[in-house]
């Protein structure tokens, strides 16, 4: 029996656009915290007992609930977007990708997630998906120069976020096997543990455009 995925009721705004596939081949890097500061060019991020400064400008990617209605609201008042802290707040937790320049991290995609417990987390990897089943999904991807491959596990906490699942999901009934989110040769993210050597994942992105929704697999 196949695995399914049921849509969840989350949905998140995009301000401006990004490029998955041109992210990850830059060797983005990705991690998650919550927000202790904002200013105008840069958001510090609490990440375990770090405090990591991340610079922001006009083309960084800004993921959060109402973001549509805020970047409206901006231009009617004859601005070209909303501040920074008319979007994220201290306190919040986030999910930062980032790129390093000479020394100083700079993220490109900043997106708003539920608040982070000590279960959440995890290790991250991106690479391209060359094989996928009901209960594993296996990638290979670059650390530098070097290769990898790495396989995970599928369970019912997984969750899938990619743009146009939950429609898909409702188009079915509500339920769509994880083989019809996730294909081989799809650019992918994955948030994921080690337990006993094995890796499971928490979270894939599917870099099929910009991310939009999310389903959790059951």
């Amino acid at each position: 029996m196949s695995r399914t995925l049921i849509a969840s009721s989350l949905v998140i705004v995009a301000l401006f656009s990004w490029d998955v596939r041109s992210s990850l081949a830059q060797e983005s890097r990705m991690t998650r915290g919550t927000i202790t500061s904002l200013a105008t060019d840069s958001v510090t991020v609490k990440v375990g007992s770090q405090d990591l400064v991340f610079g922001v400008d006009p083309r960084t990617v800004v993921e959060t609930r109402g973001g549509a209605t805020k970047t409206r609201a901006a231009k009617s008042a004859g601005r070209p977007g909303p501040q920074l802290s008319e979007l994220l707040y201290a306190g919040q937790s986030v999910e930062v990708t980032y790129n390093t320049r000479a020394g100083e991290r700079h993220a490109s995609r900043v997106r708003a997630i539920a608040k982070l417990s000590e279960s959440d987390g995890g290790e991250h990897s991106a690479g391209t998906v060359t094989s996928v089943s009901a209960t594993s999904l296996a990638i290979q991807g670059k650390n530098g120069k070097a290769s990898f491959t790495q396989t995970f596990a599928i369970d019912p906490h997984t969750k899938v976020i990619g743009k146009g699942l939950s429609t898909m999901a409702a188009s079915k009934g509500g339920r769509i096997a994880i083989t019809d989110a996730v294909a081989v040769g799809d650019t992918v993210g994955v948030w994921f543990k080690t337990s006993s050597d094995a890796l499971h994942a928490s979270e894939v992105h599917v870099a099929k455009g910009q991310p939009s929704s999310s389903v959790a697999s059951k």
